[in-house]
């Protein structure tokens, strides 16, 4: 691999191009400095994200397609900013890089991080690097801006307010499985298997969507699905001090649990808790229903209508279904259990 200086000056050549919306007054100086410098714009408030990737917890070398694995150390940010109904703007890149990668790795990983930030108008504008003993590490943030006022919060949710979930959920976690497995990214072969496979390691949150949603005032509070849909309503429902019910027959399962055989009860319980789908779970008043649905037609993005919270309180979660509401204990991804 080539020098430290070398590969950082590689990449600030790179986050100079002209990347689509990204030139603006904001950005007084970008990587070059000791500090990047921007100037927060009138009537917006920042937000800050940061996420943390780390080889053999979050993701092996042995099946990480380098550019895939450029993306999605970006997507995921860019997700969190989403959820807050934000639209990101700048990225910083921190890396822990182990001897064994070399510069056809970085070209690549940085081909798959650069498409999707010229893609939504995001610049890098700095981080930093140092040598990692064994594995990779990957330190992702993410700045992006709000109207005043208008960040989508966790802990607004209300009584009455209809929950819902964009695109499909489940299909990320059969991906993982399908990897732990021995199933590998194959070029030019499209079935169930290698669309699971790219939901975990090429994930597309729906950004636009949740941007103009929290442009718009719909929205009461909102998380990106990245622990598990059940885990992560139930984050809202303790910020928010509510409960809610998830309509079991409503929840948009992946097709790719197809992979699945036997109890189509697992598919179920495979949805509810496995993470990484990275969309979006929304509450919102009923009588918002007709303009979300509208919103994300426009967005390219389907919307699922997946149940209700209720009773202020207990924080619990019921699934619901013809004849039964029984309590439900999410079982999502939590790092130290």
């Amino acid at each position: 691999m080539q020098g430290e200086f070398a590969f950082i000056e590689g990449i600030r050549r790179r986050a100079q191009q002209d990347a689509p919306d990204a030139l603006d007054t904001s950005l007084v100086l970008g990587i070059g400095d000791d500090a990047a410098v921007w100037r927060p714009r009138e009537g917006c408030e920042s937000l800050i994200t940061t996420d943390l990737l780390v080889e053999d917890v979050d993701f092996k070398i042995d099946y990480a397609v380098p550019a895939w694995l450029g993306h999605k150390v970006l997507a995921v940010s860019l997700s969190d900013i989403a959820a807050m109904g934000g639209r990101a703007r700048f990225s910083l890149l921190s890396l822990g890089i182990p001897r064994t990668l070399g510069d056809e790795f970085w070209r690549d990983f940085f081909a798959g991080y650069f498409a999707l930030a010229d893609r939504l108008g995001v610049r890098l504008i700095g981080g930093d690097t140092s040598a990692a003993p064994e594995r990779l590490v990957l330190d992702s943030i993410v700045i992006g801006e709000c109207s005043r006022g208008r960040a989508v919060r966790r802990s607004r949710a209300r009584v009455g307010d209809d929950v819902w979930v964009t695109g499909v959920v489940g299909g990320a976690h059969i991906g993982l499985s399908r990897l732990a497995d021995g199933c590998r990214v194959t070029a030019d072969v499209d079935d169930l298997t290698q669309r699971a496979l790219r939901r975990h390691l090429k994930p597309e949150p729906p950004v636009e969507f949740g941007r103009r949603l929290g442009e718009s005032g719909l929205a009461h509070s909102m998380i990106d699905v990245s622990d598990g849909l059940a885990q992560d309503l139930q984050h809202i429902c303790v910020e928010s001090e509510v409960s809610a019910e998830i309509d079991a027959d409503r929840v948009p399962v992946a097709p790719e649990m197809q992979l699945i055989t036997g109890d189509s009860s697992k598919g179920l319980l495979l949805a509810l808790n496995g993470g990484e789908d990275f969309e979006l779970l929304v509450t919102a008043a009923t009588t918002s229903a007709g303009e979300l649905i509208g919103l994300a037609g426009t967005c390219g993005v389907t919307l699922s209508r997946i149940g209700r919270i209720v009773d202020r309180g207990e924080s619990c979660i019921y699934l619901t279904g013809p004849g039964y509401r029984r309590s439900f204990t999410p079982a999502g991804y939590e790092h130290f259990a």
